[in-house]
């Protein structure tokens, strides 16, 4: 590297992956089980699902999201553990923290993972390769390990983070972008499930270059309109952003609505609607590390007219096994069959003090009040595997019944977001 900025022209966005996360800090606070194969997730006798699993039991074929009673099986000498939320939780913070050290522009995506802008003369006048091999040594000196992907935007360094792990750097020079993606599966690009994958590979496509080069109407029947944002990405044309930090306390409530193109009057159709919006919010809780009291239900007539109703829960919550049939029941004092719904909405809000009270991975109700379903297990692996492969990649029977009939995007309520 030569000249100013190490020679690294344009934006330099990086992701930040800790390595097999929960299992790592397990390892770190159980000393006995280094190098051992640790697995983070429900009880294999209980229709319980793997979280995370260390290093030393993927060579087993053991991954997240992966029935437990199926773990066992493949690593039955494994050590398990349901997980320590609150210790994964204080890491985190301190992982972040030293992220917010670099850069004001973070995106922390989930507990374990963040976007980090650390483009030159916007904040920093160093090297993006400097700054990221000094966050990578930072969190060694926690117990833990990191891979970091380092390129111009978002699609390339996510994509670059999976490709060395543990504790890899992997930079994708300015100018390279195309050249790297090319050879790469297209199952490697995040937004691309099973589905598309298959979809693609009818139509000849099986890289991300054959896919950066294919015509619009080869995609659209997979895309849809997101036919040329895909085709962007996959060329490393993607144009990203990363704001300023949220603060915690900005956060007023974590809320989803939707509009729907045509009306809906059956009550299947709008309690399957009041679900998926429940997932949305209890991801996005979760990702946020908030639980809260009140439960909110919104729905707009397609005549104009609406109604809100509300309900505060005995304990917070970010489980949406719990909060999503209170919205249930809140919507049966608002609505009955045959009325015409165009909009509805949930949202959770009513965060508790200090920092927040957060659930703990496969408890009822944690030490500091905070409740959680034997399903809230299952919901965390959804999280993890969504993130990583896009939010088509996994879904209930549910979601099949919209398609594309809903026409706004889910988005925050009653958030103070900086801007840049």
């Amino acid at each position: 590297m030569s000249g100013l900025f190490g020679g690294w022209e344009g934006p330099a966005i990086g992701l930040m992956d800790l390595d097999a996360f929960f299992a790592s800090v397990e390892q770190l606070d159980h000393p006995e089980w280094r190098g051992k194969p640790v697995i983070v997730g429900g009880s294999p006798d209980e229709r319980g699902v793997v979280s995370t699993a260390s290093y030393e039991a993927r060579p087993y074929g053991v991954h997240s999201a992966m029935p437990s009673a199926q773990a066992k099986r493949l690593c039955p000498n494994a050590i398990w553990t349901h997980g320590h939320f609150d210790r994964y939780r204080e890491m985190s913070a301190k992982v972040m923290a030293i992220l917010a050290d670099e850069t004001p522009y973070i995106d922390q995506v989930s507990i374990d993972e963040a976007f980090f802008d650390i483009t030159p003369g916007r904040f920093s006048r160093e090297s993006p390769i400097s700054i990221a091999q000094r966050i990578s040594a930072r969190v060694a000196e926690l117990g833990i390990t990191c891979s970091i992907g380092l390129g111009c935007n978002k699609t390339v360094a996510k994509i670059a983070s999976e490709l060395d792990k543990p504790r890899g750097l992997t930079v994708v020079l300015p100018g390279t972008e195309a050249a790297f993606l090319a050879p790469l599966p297209v199952r490697a690009m995040s937004g691309i499930g099973g589905s598309a994958e298959t979809a693609l590979k009818r139509a000849g496509i099986h890289t991300l270059g054959a896919l950066a080069q294919a015509p619009l109407e080869r995609l659209r029947p997979v895309f849809g309109t997101n036919a040329e944002a895909m085709r962007l990405r996959a060329a490393g044309r993607e144009v990203s952003s990363v704001s300023a930090v949220d603060a915690p306390d900005d956060v007023k409530s974590v809320s989803n609505e939707r509009t729907f193109a045509h009306d809906l009057t059956e009550r299947a159709d709008v309690e399957a609607a009041l679900a998926l919006l429940g997932e949305s919010v209890g991801r996005r809780l979760r990702r946020k590390g908030l639980a809260g009291r009140t439960v909110t239900v919104k729905l707009r007539y397609t005549y104009g007219s609406g109604h809100t109703a509300q309900r505060k829960l005995p304990h917070p919550t970010d489980d949406e096994n719990l909060f999503v049939p209170v919205a249930r029941e809140l919507l049966n004092t608002i609505w009955q069959p045959g009325m015409p719904v165009r909009l509805l909405g949930v949202g959770v809000s009513d965060f508790a003090q200090e920092g927040g009270v957060q659930t703990d991975l496969f408890c009822e109700v944690d030490e500091r009040g905070a409740m959680s379903s034997d399903r809230r297990d299952l919901a965390v692996a959804m999280d993890r595997v969504r993130e990583r492969f896009g939010n088509a990649s996994v879904s209930f029977g549910r979601a099949a019944r919209f398609g594309s009939d809903i026409v706004r995007p889910d988005k925050f309520l009653n958030q103070n977001k900086p801007r840049d």
